[in-house]
């Protein structure tokens, strides 16, 4: 009797694990209610799939499935459901591996679950560079964190100036504004700092003059007092740095208010197709930096792109480039022929030039993405009349040109 009892649990112990050495289990983690979340999983999505109908990913010479597990966050609200959800998916969920996360506060809690349980953790939403700093600190511990997307807030910084000095040229010479006057607006979290703080240092050295800066919350549902008081500075330039909600009702208040102010920064929610609707057709002439569109950033951009459309009929935000972690995932796996995180360390360190959807990756010593312009910088967009226009950097094929308000 005894005998049977024992064989019994050890098959009953031998049945999830046999289920789980026949997949490769992916933890999605983002705020599943936003679009940052929704665009994580659904650029998983295409990637288990592209992958499950070629087989799945060779292990060893054994093929295997790729399993998705869906796991809301809700980071945007509060952080300790993004660690109590990065727990989970490792703890009862079994997940070999995990990409995701936005919010850089709770991508930052979410990084030390991971790292207590030696996770590789490639991340998809969050730019503060302590992520990365971590790595460099105190290696055996944070090695298993990689950034995707975006870059750090530094280089992310560098990409903005460098979109800013072009539309300020343009400024120039077009409206005859020599020293532009540049408003500040960026929500006030952790990823910003570094890009306020940039900005108040370097836009004078730019000849623009920063005339106030202004931080409402990634939730704020008025910001009225803001661009009142934008209005009022005589602002040229309203540069922006949103993620959240607030990047809708912005766009929508400055059409409102036919502010003659010209908006450009990041914005993740103009980023997606929804944003003209979401402002009711007054988000016009509002630009921001993008990840996706139909130019030619790589050669693997606009064929995933047209998938991704075709698939859930929008366009991607920079949060889909969970595509690109599962696939960078895949060719690590089957380069060392192990789900072993430290043995696939090495090997994504090593990744050199690697092409994805989003870009051209190599990472540096903090396992954060190395910067460079038509490689991992980014796009620039603009709204204009209902259609999302890209129109940096100008050497990439299919780029479009920027507007001012009122232009023709």
């Amino acid at each position: 009797m005894v005998r049977y009892i024992l064989t019994a649990v050890v098959l009953a112990l031998a049945a999830p694990l046999a289920s789980a050495q026949g997949t490769v289990k992916i933890a999605v983690v983002g705020p599943m209610a936003y679009v940052q979340g929704e665009n994580h999983w659904m650029g998983a999505e295409l990637a288990r799939d592209d992958i499950n109908k070629a087989g799945g990913i060779s292990v060893g010479g054994k093929k295997m499935k790729v399993e998705l597990i869906h796991a809301d966050s809700n980071e945007l609200q509060s952080v300790s459901d993004a660690t109590n959800a990065m727990e989970r998916v490792i703890t009862r969920d079994k997940a070999d591996f995990v990409v995701g996360g936005f919010r850089s506060e709770a991508v930052l809690a979410m990084q030390e679950v991971a790292m207590d349980y030696k996770k590789l953790f490639l991340g998809c939403g969050a730019a503060d560079a302590k992520l990365g700093e971590n790595v460099e600190k105190n290696y055996d511990r944070y090695k298993y964190w990689f950034r995707v997307t975006p870059t750090k807030s530094a280089d992310l910084g560098r990409t903005l100036f460098a979109v800013l000095g072009s539309i300020a040229g343009q400024l120039r010479k077009g409206l005859h504004k020599e020293t532009p006057k540049v408003a500040i607006l960026a929500e006030k979290v952790v990823w910003t700092r570094g890009i306020v703080k940039a900005l108040q240092a370097n836009l004078p050295k730019m000849k623009m003059e920063v005339v106030g800066t202004w931080q409402p919350s990634p939730t704020a549902t008025d910001v009225t007092a803001e661009l009142s008081a934008i209005d009022r500075a005589g602002a040229d330039i309203v540069f922006t740095a949103v993620s959240g909600p607030v990047g809708i009702v912005l766009g929508r208040q400055m059409g409102e208010r036919k502010m003659k102010a010209i908006a450009f920064g990041i914005n993740v929610e103009a980023q997606k197709d929804g944003f003209w609707q979401a402002t009711a057709g007054k988000g016009n002439y509002i630009s921001t930096l993008d990840t996706y569109g139909m130019v030619e950033v790589t050669p693997k951009m606009i064929p995933f792109v047209k998938e991704f459309e075709a698939r859930f009929h929008q366009s991607p935000t920079y949060n889909a480039a969970t595509y690109d972690a599962i696939m960078d995932l895949k060719d690590a796996i089957e380069q060392a022929g192990t789900l072993d995180s430290d043995k696939l360390v090495p090997v994504l360190e090593g990744f050199k030039n690697h092409v994805g959807t989003s870009g051209t990756l190599t990472w540096d010593k903090r396992h954060d993405p190395v910067w460079g312009v038509g490689t991992t910088s980014g796009i620039a967009v603009q709204w204009q009349d209902g259609q999302k226009v890209p129109f940096w950097p100008p050497q990439v094929k299919g780029m479009g040109s920027f507007k001012f308000p009122g232009a023709s």
